[in-house]
């Protein structure tokens, strides 16, 4: 307060709680390899030139990308030495996706670099490797987001039929667990989702190539197995922006699937469901992903939909950045106040918005910031805590209607 030593009318601005602004939960990560070293393999030519070309994008050293355009320009086209990755990202802006971090590593069973460079860029909130099945591998990314405690691995299930050295081709029995694939399973994790099957997509090689890669690759518009992560990335983004992290992202058709390498049953699903892994399954010519569940299913308890770890991690980030405010301020009843303040006006916004359950803010939630949880021996330690609770809207897994004859019956 300046000092005041003249009679009159001062009129001074007071700052009131800044606003939490939601953070972003749909910005992903993708793990692959570019073989830049296999026969036919070109970056786009530099801008206003006719013969030097772009340079691959360094190992281990992530890219934003925004649109397909910039992936190509980073990383290559459709083309031997990049066929997964490139469907992979192609999908994912397919699906709705609109920003993603892209590495390229020199095999997928070295990525901790990468994930070390990932951990740096804070809005990532999804991470994949499309087409990583080594266990090891899927167990590191899975720790890497449990460990930032701020985004979601998405993990591809094992190939549903395996091509054998005689030609012959074998069928993995899909009921014992296919996240097994003859390793020890996975484990359960609420920071990941598993999904299952590989889906068929257009082959959309383009890159020419000498004639003895040409002879080997499927002729143009040819279907290729594609890993589901980075389209069912898309997936996820595509909800966020017209739902909300709070619904799941299920009963959604991947844009660009063709068809899958595995036709599961209902009665093969009933086997699955349980522990957490979602299937992708065909319904009157579309393809939908059927499943909404995280790793390990029943047994992650509260945990046990990916929307509710996903919106607990939205609020989580928002409320840690969005009161940053508090760090350093006079640890008495005004801050308090505006703790309160601030979190309570943003917890109603995602109430508002269907995310909590509740016909009043009240009954969906609460924020405790006062001297109950502030008493002097914490104040003391320089801490100030506020406790939140929150009642999250579960997704209607299954709906099931009761009929019953009734002669007369009258609504």
């Amino acid at each position: 307060m300046p000092v005041i030593q003249a009679p009159g009318v001062y009129v001074f601005e007071e700052r009131g709680a800044p606003p939490i602004a939601g953070v972003g939960t749909s910005t992903a990560a993708f793990i692959g390899t570019v073989d830049v070293a296999s026969a036919g393999f070109q970056m786009p030519l530099r801008p206003g030139s006719d013969t030097e070309r772009l340079d691959p994008a360094p190992v281990n050293e992530p890219r934003l990308v925004t649109n397909f355009d910039q992936f190509k320009n980073s990383f290559g086209d459709f083309q031997a030495g990049n066929r997964i990755l490139a469907h992979s990202v192609f999908g994912f802006f397919l699906n709705g996706g609109t920003r993603c971090w892209v590495v390229r590593v020199e095999n997928l069973q070295t990525i901790t670099t990468a994930l070390t460079e990932l951990a740096r860029r804070d809005e990532i909130a999804l991470v994949a490797a499309p087409g990583a099945l080594d266990l090891a591998v899927r167990a590191e990314i899975i720790a890497h987001c449990e460990n930032l405690g701020d985004r979601f691995a998405i993990i591809d299930g094992q190939r549903a039929r395996v091509s054998n050295e005689d030609g012959s081709i074998t069928t993995i029995d899909i009921e014992v667990n296919p996240i097994k694939g003859g390793n020890p399973p996975l484990g359960n994790s609420d920071y990941a989702g598993l999904y299952f099957p590989w889906i068929q997509v257009v082959d959309r090689t383009l890159a020419p190539a000498p004639a003895e890669i040409e002879a080997r690759r499927p002729v143009p518009g040819a279907q290729l197995l594609a890993p589901p992560s980075a389209f069912i990335a898309g997936i996820y983004a595509r909800v966020d922006a017209t739902r909300g992290v709070h619904k799941a992202p299920a009963n959604e058709v991947v844009r660009g699937a063709l068809g899958l390498e595995y036709e599961t049953t209902r009665g093969e699903q009933e086997g699955l469901n349980p522990a957490g892994v979602n299937v992708i399954r065909g319904f009157n010519g579309n393809i939908k992903v059927w499943g909404a569940r995280t790793l390990g299913g029943e047994a992650n308890g509260e945990f046990r939909y990916i929307n509710v770890r996903r919106l607990l991690l939205f609020l989580r980030e928002s409320i840690d950045e969005g009161t940053q405010f508090a760090v350093f301020e006079p640890n008495a009843p005004p801050l308090w106040q505006k703790i309160r303040r601030s979190v309570t006006g943003f917890l109603t916004n995602v109430w508002r918005d269907g995310a909590l359950f509740g016909n009043t803010p009240e009954e969906a939630f609460f924020v405790r910031c006062d001297e109950t949880t502030n008493p002097p021996e914490v104040r003391e330690i320089g801490q100030v805590i506020t406790e939140i609770g929150v009642a999250v809207v579960k997704p209607a897994e299954f709906v099931i209607f009761r009929i019953s004859q009734s002669a007369g019956a009258s609504a």
